[in-house]
């Protein structure tokens, strides 16, 4: 009730003080056209821009009504169709999203990541923070890379791709039923970074979840207890997210990862060469700073995509 209470007053605060402020800047402007004072101009302008800006974020927020978007998030991204070229793009597209939670302050985690040459395979990473969820549901997709190739010694132009899968942490308020005869548990050696212990004992471990056929894995830990426990929560919120989409009914919106890493399935478009753009299918929203964007600047994108799916949502 206390965490209920808490969710509740974060939410409500924020609108009253705005809308308090806003009332005593009414009366400041009122009063400085009355007594035609105009050196207070500049802090009335000042003052509004904040409050303006203070408004587009809570409206934001308000677009993010959903149980469980309050929370924090796990993000897989996988490399698809381009061999090098495809890992080479999906550390990018990782550190892309992780330079993003480090401008807002939030927590990271790896918990599973698989090198291959050239960049990555996959990579699972825990974000944790206000809205984490919320705010990249939307993510979850295919997104292609157009450059000339760093690989190709004939600097030819290459398309790569990589998909996102992004899934909500679940507190223990939301109940997720797993049958001890569902599960299959495989424990191996953890590869990479970590010393003799890591690559001496089965300390790594694998669920697959026989009904669904979702599987998680979790070898950053050395201890097989640790990586348990963390290859759990990974499936609880796989399985929330399944089994939200299957409520649904609209299953091909939602489940990104399904479909073919590859042509004519993606979200959004890289392009670097012969010209600077991203642009993403659904919303239209584009900007031309590309740099700016794989730095983690992606807000505009993730706030187009909420007020494209309010507005679908509201019809």
């Amino acid at each position: 009730m206390m965490a209920e209470l808490k969710a509740l007053k974060a939410r409500y605060e924020p609108w009253a003080r705005l809308r308090a402020e806003a009332e005593d800047l009414a009366v400041l402007t009122e009063l400085a056209g009355e007594a035609g004072d105009e050196s207070q101009t500049a802090e009335i302008e000042g003052l509004l821009r904040e409050l303006s800006a203070r408004f587009e974020k809570q409206n934001i927020i308000e677009m993010m009504p959903g149980e469980v978007d309050r929370n924090g998030c796990f993000l897989t991204v996988h490399s698809g169709a381009g061999g090098t070229e495809a890992c080479d793009w999906a550390q990018m597209l990782y550190r892309m999203y992780l330079r993003w939670a480090e401008r807002r302050g939030f927590a990271l985690e790896e918990e599973d990541r698989l090198d291959a040459e050239g960049g990555i395979k996959s990579a699972t990473v825990k974000i944790d923070g206000d809205y984490a969820y919320g705010s990249l549901k939307g993510e979850s997709g295919v997104h292609r890379l157009v450059r000339i190739s760093p690989f190709d010694a004939n600097a030819r132009r290459h398309t790569s791709f990589a998909s996102v899968y992004v899934f909500p942490v679940i507190d223990d308020s939301i109940e997720v039923d797993i049958r001890p005869e569902d599960l299959r548990v495989d424990t191996y050696r953890s590869g990479g970074a970590g010393g003799q212990h890591v690559n001496k004992t089965d300390s790594a471990v694998r669920f697959t979840h026989l009904p669904t056929g979702i599987v998680v894995a979790c070898q950053n830990e050395r201890s097989q207890i640790k990586n348990r426990s963390i290859a759990m929560s990974m499936l609880k919120a796989r399985l929330y997210e399944h089994y939200r989409q299957e409520k649904e009914k609209d299953n091909e919106r939602f489940a990104q990862e399904k479909k073919d890493i590859s042509w004519g399935n993606q979200i959004r478009s890289y392009v670097f060469q012969p010209y600077t753009l991203v642009k993403d299918t659904r919303t239209k929203a584009e900007m031309g700073n590309i740099q700016a964007v794989m730095d983690g600047d992606i807000d505009p994108f993730i706030e187009e995509y909420l007020r494209f799916a309010w507005n679908n949502q509201k019809q």
